[in-house]
């Protein structure tokens, strides 16, 4: 029962073939972790940021807006659309203020005219003009 050969587990088990989707992964674990590197440095840096600071209802006719808006290039002119809600969440004003070329960060105290009382106040969007 003693052969001469030495003993192989190549010849017992036999060869396993090479993993094939080694390759692949690593090309495309390398892809995604560029493009979500990238898409969060682009992202965390808009052109146009802004940030609410306080609202106060003025009368029951109007609500007053303070916000603050920072930009990259100052010499944009920029539309800022404010609104205004009641209690029950409702649209009751709506103005677009608009910023005229200037300082890149600056902050901004508005009033919105609404139709009833109102309870909030927000900024929706800033865009270029």
């Amino acid at each position: 029962m003693h052969s001469d050969e030495p003993f192989s587990y190549n010849d017992r088990y036999g060869v396993r073939p090479p993993n094939r989707w080694v390759g692949p992964a690593i090309f495309l674990a390398v892809v995604g972790i560029t493009w979500l590197t990238w898409a969060g440095l682009h992202h965390s840096n808009p052109n146009i940021r802004t940030s609410l600071i306080s609202f106060t209802a003025t009368t029951d006719r109007e609500i007053s807006i303070r916000y603050s808006v920072v930009r990259k290039d100052m010499n944009q002119v920029l539309v800022c659309t404010l609104i205004a809600r009641d209690y029950d969440k409702n649209v009751v004003g709506q103005i677009d203020d608009e910023i005229a070329p200037g300082l890149a960060s600056l902050e901004r105290t508005t009033s919105i005219p609404t139709r009833s009382q109102a309870v909030n106040a927000d900024v929706t969007t800033c865009r270029i003009k």
